[in-house]
């Protein structure tokens, strides 16, 4: 593939910034089509994103010929559905994260792309910044000595968007394959394989506390790398703002890294020897390095760090973890 030609599948909130600029800004790529339900809405995102062609039909997008590369950035509830389609018409898919609903449906898309030969990413962007890629690092040269322990903790108040009458699509568990939760956490696991390796167990209790929302608001677990190192999380999505707190800390036989999946760009590492900060901001298109290795291992330079396979990890660790 020479040039990669996109067209996306539900132009939304985060094409709007994280994504959908990304892909003319990488080169050989050009996004050339994109499609939303809603076709006043979808010819107003062409229009202020100067994409020349618009659909309100998914089908139509998938079978354009000038689309050779589909990005599905619709809520998890219809991943499944669109990357199969779209994998089946021999066109390379980027499917947003959670990669769909739960491990069944991921397995079920990783079967068509070996089926068919056709790859399937997922946009687990934290793989390929250099925020990230600095704690890794700090990791594989043992700054703090082995690892023991994860703790990961997340406290935020409610949003708005996703409380009231219609509570957002992310709390809607037919919809999301969970609550906010999976919306994030999902980040946080993939992270963490890729840094430390796979995890062999997870466990967990997931609980709706404060019942404005249908989905679990809080939840705790437990999980074992492959390595043997230990972690634990907790995730409560109804603290008021005062006591909002995230931050994973990994605990070493030499020292301490406490770094932030969403809320700064700080690592702090402490040793023995004294502690160190360094602040490596986000690019303004957070998605932009993965998707300049898409584009790369589509035209034959390089692979891609987070492919189907890998993405579906962090949906089974979820489906462990919120078990019943």
């Amino acid at each position: 593939m020479d040039q990669v030609k996109w067209g996306i599948i539900g132009c939304g909130d985060v094409t709007e910034v994280k994504s959908g600029p990304a892909f003319s800004k990488v080169p050989n790529s050009t996004l050339v089509a994109v499609m939303r339900r809603d076709a006043v809405k979808a010819a107003d995102y062409a229009r202020r994103h100067q994409v020349s062609t618009w659909y309100d039909d998914a089908d139509a997008l998938i079978n354009d010929p000038a689309v050779n590369a589909i990005y599905i950035a619709t809520p998890p509830g219809s991943h499944a559905e669109y990357a199969i389609r779209a994998m089946r018409a021999g066109k390379p898919v980027y499917v947003e994260k959670p990669m769909a609903l739960n491990a069944a449906e991921c397995e079920a898309m990783n079967q068509v792309s070996r089926e068919t030969g056709v790859p399937l990413f997922v946009a687990f962007y934290r793989r390929a910044l250099a925020y990230f890629s600095a704690v890794k690092e700090l990791i594989d040269q043992q700054v703090i000595g082995n690892i023991r322990y994860v703790r990961v903790v997340l406290n935020w108040q409610p949003d708005d968007r996703e409380v009231g009458s219609q509570p957002g699509w992310r709390v809607s568990p037919e919809i999301s394959g969970g609550g906010l939760l999976h919306d994030l956490a999902s980040h946080q696991f993939d992270f963490l394989e890729f840094a430390l390796g796979p995890i062999k167990t997870a466990s967990g209790i997931a609980r709706n506390q404060a019942g404005l929302y249908q989905a679990d608001d809080m939840v705790v677990a437990n999980f074992e790398f492959e390595s043997g190192v230990l972690g634990t999380g907790s995730w409560c999505f109804t603290v008021n703002k005062e006591q909002r707190i995230e931050e994973t800390q990994l605990i070493g036989s030499k020292g301490k890294i406490t770094f932030s999946f969403f809320e700064n760009f700080l690592i702090r590492v402490e040793t023995e020897t004294g502690s160190e900060e360094y602040t490596i901001p986000f690019p303004a298109h957070v998605q932009q390095p993965l998707i300049e290795q898409i584009v790369n291992e589509l035209r034959g330079n390089g692979k891609c760090p987070s492919t189907g396979e890998t993405g579906a990890r962090a949906s089974a660790i979820l489906d462990q973890i919120t078990a019943r």
